[in-house]
Parts: structure tokens; C-alpha cells; sequence
């Protein structure tokens, strides 16, 4: 039945000639129309076209033999399996089976021909194919004359049945005409022929049907024309979602904030440090954007140590001096903690005269500290509120918001952190919303799913910082480490001992702290040791942390609560247990804990033998590189965007053909061609997006 499009007419639904148990299926693949089902894509390619002698099989590489099943036995040792030996003239292959079907056995009897699809290895018995792929075929059948489509499947429906559905749906719009409407171009013929880009419908069809002479090596590798066409389009669709909803933002109205340089500039000259030139760069960025009339959407970022905290403290006091609230919110009790006595030791003086305070709001908080600090929030008396995920709670109400800062922002969900937004948004105006991410973004992340924000970096480390040596040690040198420890120690310096988990976990074998902890008491006697954990309570947490802080504790040890924020310029050794079983990310934040004094630092990076393959090149990368934004590189190539965007991407459409790493020249291309259309060709821009994200465009509200 023809309606009219996600171009200009919708393709129905996957109906007709598909059960409603297969439609169930597709709709767990993101299939719910034709045209999703003609946008699955072949995931890679199997070469059905060539037969090989058996005798000239090429071991460890996928090929196709034809031969006659010589013998068939069910065999129960070393375990049960179903064994062919096959024949072809020119040698012999066997063909096992683990797990076969009753069915199987019959149908692979004695004089039977097949065709078997798999790689060839030396096995027991010989050159062997341990579960090919196995079809009967008649004496001359003729081999297929082009690469055969294997597309992502899912349990009960496999390739084969989604390669037939989309052949007969594409056939059936050739018959009735609608291939043109379906998959009809969006693009103006300029941008076709500037960019050198390949007919959509013709990009799409002939992924579905290569020819006979298509490059096998250019289809597997994604980087055919009909594939980069494809990736164009994806990516200029999430540009154009992008940047439409940074437009319609700043249709919004927001406090003007005026930079009055009245408290921003007596903060700076009681610092006792002076700004880098990254710093002074980020905060005329963000005063400029405080000071417009629509509201800012900034993720200010930087390495590890690089200072972005007191340029989030000017931003406050830019809107304290507009006599607007500003708010900052931290992923966990030690960070917010950490936040506000930092603040408070900046701000307090500037703002006590001016009978301004400056509010603490945590979950763990007792209920008279709690009531009080409400009120002063909602009766504007606190002009600085400082918290957990507690500041977006419902009893929360700010009197005037006009600046909201998310620290971490990648630890929040985007409605937690539209949440904290929307305290401060009246019907006239919304606030101003600062991100601060430790994590840094590579530049082609930044391009693609942060285009929707406006971009600071903080580049370089205060002065004073020395850079910290990482050493890979294995946990049969322990003893070393320990007397490393006992030296550093008194010789009147500090040290961390982080610990995974809290709870033993025998998959992992992770020591816990509370084990940890009275192992190293044992050993250091003669130290003073005390241990942080997340079960411990907010006020449990602050004591420990300020007798470390202040060198009561000289050793330590701790889970990985203390992965953000935590400043003791005095410990100058950290030691991380089990550091394979951590992600590169958390393994640069932790060692950011050290190195923030004038003294030479060291992170001892023990682990445990033997190391997986993806272990040791995540070992290998934080040994070699100390700069976060290369190792936030390597992180992304390691684990793809999905995995190192965490929380975003419940917010953002996800790419699921290009990959932003790889096809940065199509990325460049998209985000140019994005103004483009939305400036000369907004008919054509709606037209793209509807086709790529239909009902999902209504994404990033924050």
C-alpha cells in the first residue's frame, strides 16, 4: 500500500509477505518499515563465486569447496560430533559438526554432494572445516555470480530469510513504481557533483546486489563509493539534527549575564597562582557566551589537572554579579565536597561582605542542615549552590538560576542533566548550562556527536605540575612496591593504594580495600593509614579525606571514588591494583591524583599475569602516553563511539555505518555541506533528516 514517504511518501510495514513472529524479530534488529529493512545493510560479503580444489585450499582464509561425501560417522571421542570426509578428485577434506540435528546426519549421508563455505585448518584427522557452511547441491549447479550479502541477524531469524525479504521488497517497488519515491534523491545535483558522491539508489542497491566485478577488498572494507555514500548521508544527518537543535536553542531566551570584572576580577587577584593562557581562553569564551541573550550550551574540557575548576568559579561569579544564582553539580559526595570547600576558601571572602553564602546540598545530609540550606536557596540568599544529583530533586527551588554547571557531565544521564536545567527555567528565559568533562574528547567525537555544543579546551597544565612516570609492575614484585611506598612515606610524602572493588568477586579476583587495608596496616606499622570506600557516608568520607589532606594519613588506601577531583599536592605515589581490569579512561583520571605538586611523581600500575590481548594494549597505551587527549584517541579506537560516549548516547542519534574516526574526510564534507543546506536548501534538508531519523529526530534537548 503507498502512502506518502519518509522522502515524500512512508514505506508501510515490513507486512504482507513477512508473520507477525518474523515482524517481532525484525523490530529487535530496528526494523519496523520497509525502508528500515532497506537500510539493513550487509554487515560483510562471502565469495560464492569460486570453487578451489581441495588440494589447493588456502589455510586460515575463507573459501568454497564442491565435492562428494565419501564416509559420514556420528563419533562419540573425544566428544560427540558428526564427522564427513568429502572428496573432490583432487584430495580429501573432513567436515565436523559439534552440535548437529538428527536431520543433518540424514541429509550428509554417503554419496551426497555438497558445497561447503568455511575456513580450512589442520585438524586430528587432517585438512578439515569445523561447522561450514554446508548446502546439497546437483552435479554442474552453476556458483553464484556475484558476492553474497550477510546481513546483521538476531536469535530465530537468520541471514539468509532477511537477504530474501529485502530482494523481494526491492523488487516489489521496482513493480510498483515506488523505488523512485522510496529511495529518490535529497540531494541537489551540486552537492552530488562537488563531493563526487554516488546515486543514493543506486549506492543502496548495489550494496544489496554487487555486480560481478565489484571489489570484494573495497565492500569489506567499507570504502566502495556505494559505501561512502551511504556514510555521507548518515553523518550529514546527524550534522543537520545537530545543528538545528542548536539553532532552536538559541531561539530560546537567558539571562545577560554582563562579565561587570568587578568580583571575577578580585577572585584573580587573590588567587595565589595566575591563569595559563588556556585558562584565560576558555573563561572570555564562556563570559562572552553568559553575556548573549540566548542560552549558552558549553563543554568546557581539558586534561587531567589542567584548572578547570577555577574558570568555572569566574563563570559564577559572573552571574553572582548579574545578581542571577549559579549552581554546580558533581557526580559523587567526595567531588562535591571537594567543590565546595575549594569554593568556599575562593568565593567565601568576595561573597561574605555582600551577605551571600554559598549552599551545600548532598543526600546524606541531616535534615535540619538540609531544610536550611533549601531555604537559603529558594530565597536567594545562597547564591552559590554546590551538590550531588540532589540539586535537581523536586524540593529543590532556586530563586533566580541563571547558570547551571555538570561537572563530569559524561556520568549523567541527559534527563538528569536537563533536569538541573530546567530548575532555573521561568517562562521567559532559560539558563545558562556549562559541562566540564575530564575525559577529553578527540576532535572527530567532538565534530560528530558534540556538534550540537559550542567548544572549550584548556590546553596545557598550570604551571608548578611535573608530568607523572607510569611503571607497569606485576604483582609477583609486590615486595618492591611496598618498600617504594615505606620510603616515599618517610621521607614525608604521601601515597595512594587503589583498589577495584569493595565486595571479593571470584571471576575477577580483585582484592577488595577492606582486605587491602589490613594487609597494609600489617606490613606498615609504622605508618599511619586510613582507608575510603563508597559505603562509607558523605561525612565518614570528608574526615578520612581531610586528615589525608591535611598529612595525618600518609597512606591511602582507596577505591576508585577518588577517580575525579581529589587535590593533595603532597602525594606524589600512587600504587592501582589489578590495573588490567581498568579502562584507559579511569586509569588517567586516577593517575591525575598525583602529580599536583612541584615534586617528581610516580603511578605504579600493578597487574596480574596472564593479560588478555586487550589488557596489554590498554597497559601499553598508559605507559607510552601522558597526554589525555591522545590517550582518549586510542580509547575510542579501541572500543568504538557507543561504548566511550556512555550516557550520551541515550540522547544522540548513533552512527550505525560511519565511523567518525575513519571517515573524517566524510565528516569534514557533512558538516559543510550541513550549513549549506539549511541556508539554500531547507526543503531538501528536511527531507534528509526525515528519511535518516524519521521519529527519532526530536533528540538533544540538553
Amino acid at each position: 500500500m503507498k502512502n506518502s514517504t519518509r522522502d515524500d511518501s512512508t514505506p508501510g510495514a515490513v507486512t504482507g509477505f513477512a508473520s507477525r513472529v518474523i515482524q517481532e524479530k525484525l523490530a529487535r534488529l530496528g526494523i519496523t518499515d520497509e525502508f528500515d529493512l532497506v537500510l539493513h545493510l550487509p554487515l560483510r560479503y562471502e565469495d560464492e563465486t569460486h570453487l578451489y580444489p581441495i588440494n589447493d585450499l588456502p589455510e586460515n582464509k575463507t573459501a568454497q569447496v564442491e565435492g562428494v561425501i565419501i564416509h559420514s560417522e556420528v563419533m562419540y571421542r573425544p566428544r560427540r560430533q558428526l564427522v564427513c570426509q568429502v572428496e573432490d578428485g583432487s584430495g580429501i577434506l573432513f567436515m565436523r559438526f559439534l552440535n548437529f540435528y538428527g536431520s543433518q546426519v540424514k541429509a550428509y549421508s554417503t554419496g551426497t554432494r555438497v558445497r561447503l563455505l568455511g575456513e580450512a585448518r589442520p585438524g586430528f584427522f587432517g585438512v578439515e572445516m569445523v561447522h561450514p557452511k554446508c548446502r546439497i547441491v546437483r552435479a554442474g549447479e552453476p556458483l553464484a555470480d556475484a558476492l553474497t550479502p550477510i546481513y546483521p541477524a538476531t536469535a530465530g531469524l537468520s541471514s539468509e530469510p532477511i537477504r530474501k525479504l529485502i530482494r523481494r521488497t526491492l523488487q516489489r517497488w521496482v513493480e510498483n513504481g515506488d523505488q523512485q519515491s522510496y529511495l529518490s534523491e535529497t540531494l541537489p545535483d551540486t552537492v552530488l557533483r562537488h563531493y563526487r558522491l554516488q546515486g543514493f539508489r543506486d549506492s543502496v542497491i548495489f550494496l544489496h546486489q554487487p555486480l560481478p566485478d565489484a571489489s570484494a577488498t573495497l565492500l569489506q572494507e567499507r570504502t566502495h563509493p556505494a559505501w561512502r555514500r551511504i556514510k555521507f548521508d548518515e553523518l550529514l544527518a546527524q550534522q543537520l539534527s545537530m545543528r538545528l537543535h542548536y539553532r532552536q536553542r538559541r531561539g530560546h531566551s537567558a539571562p545577560v549575564l554582563l562579565n561587570k570584572s568587578k568580583l571575577t576580577t578580585a577572585l584573580l587577584e587573590s588567587l595565589p597562582f595566575e591563569l595559563t593562557s588556556g585558562q584565560k581562553k576558555a573563561f572570555a569564551e564562556i563570559s562572552r557566551d553568559l553575556a548573549a541573550c540566548h542560552p549558552m550550551q558549553r563543554l568546557l574540557q581539558g586534561d587531567v589537572g589542567c584548572g578547570k575548576t577555577v574558570v568555572a568559579a569566574l563563570a559564577m561569579l559572573q552571574a553572582i554579579e548579574n545578581d542571577c544564582q549559579a549552581a554546580l553539580m558533581a557526580p559523587t559526595e567526595i567531588l562535591a565536597e571537594q567543590h565546595y570547600q575549594k569554593l568556599l576558601g575562593w568565593l567565601g571572602p568576595l561573597l561574605a561582605p555582600l551577605g551571600v553564602t554559598i549552599a551545600r546540598l548532598s543526600g546524606n545530609q541531616k535534615k535540619k542542615q538540609r531544610e536550611a540550606a533549601l531555604a537559603d536557596i529558594a530565597e536567594g540568599r545562597a547564591m552559590l549552590a554546590v551538590g550531588t544529583h540532589a540539586l535537581f530533586q523536586e524540593q529543590v527551588e532556586f530563586g533566580r538560576l541563571g547558570l547551571a554547571i555538570i561537572d563530569e557531565q559524561h556520568r549523567f544521564g541527559v534527563h538528569q542533566r536537563l533536569a538541573l536545567r530546567m530548575k532555573g527555567a521561568k517562562a521567559e528565559s532559560v539558563p545558562h548550562q556549562l559541562m566540564m568533562s575530564a575525559t577529553p574528547i578527540p576532535r572527530t567525537l567532538s565534530m560528530s556527536y558534540y556538534a550540537d555544543l559550542d567548544v572549550s579546551v584548556i590546553d596545557g597544565l598550570p604551571p608548578g605540575r611535573t608530568e607523572v612516570m607510569t611503571k607497569l609492575v606485576a604483582d609477583t614484585r609486590r615486595d618492591e612496591v611496598t618498600a617504594r611506598i615505606r620510603e616515599a612515606c618517610h621521607a614525608g610524602k604521601q601515597a595512594y593504594w587503589v583498589c577495584p572493588l569493595i565486595e571479593e568477586s571470584e571471576a575477577l579476583q580483585l582484592k577488595t580495600a577492606l582486605e587491602t587495608h589490613e594487609t597494609l596496616s600489617l606490613t606498615f606499622q609504622d605508618l599511619k593509614i586510613g582507608l575510603v570506600h563508597g559505603r562509607l557516608s558523605a561525612q565518614e568520607k570528608s574526615a578520612v579525606m581531610e586528615s589525608f589532606k591535611q598529612g595525618e594519613i600518609q597512606l591511602l588506601v582507596a577505591t576508585t571514588v577518588i577517580e575525579v577531583g581529589v587535590d593533595v599536592p603532597n602525594a606524589s605515589l600512587m600504587v592501582i591494583e589489578h590495573a588490567e581490569r581498568m579502562g584507559l579512561s579511569q586509569l588517567h583520571q586516577l593517575r591525575g591524583r598525583v602529580g599536583r605538586g612541584a615534586e617528581a611523581s610516580i603511578c605504579i600500575l600493578l597487574y596480574q599475569k596472564p593479560l588478555s590481548a586487550t589488557a596489554q594494549e590498554r597497559l601499553k597505551i598508559i605507559f607510552e602516553h601522558n597526554d589525555g587527549f591522545e590517550i582518549a584517541r586510542q580509547d575510542l579506537r579501541l572500543r568504538g563511539p557507543g561504548e566511550f560516549l556512555g550516557a550520551r548516547q541515550s540522547g544522540v542519534p548513533m552512527l550505525r555505518f560511519a565511523d567518525p574516526e575513519y571517515d573524517g574526510d566524510l565528516l569534514d564534507n557533512a558538516r559543510i555541506v550541513a550549513e549549506e543546506l539549511l541556508r539554500d536548501h531547507p526543503e531538501a534538508a528536511k527531507r534528509h533528516l526525515h528519511r535518516w531519523l524519521g521519529r527519532k529526530s526530536e533528540y538533544l534537548r540538553v
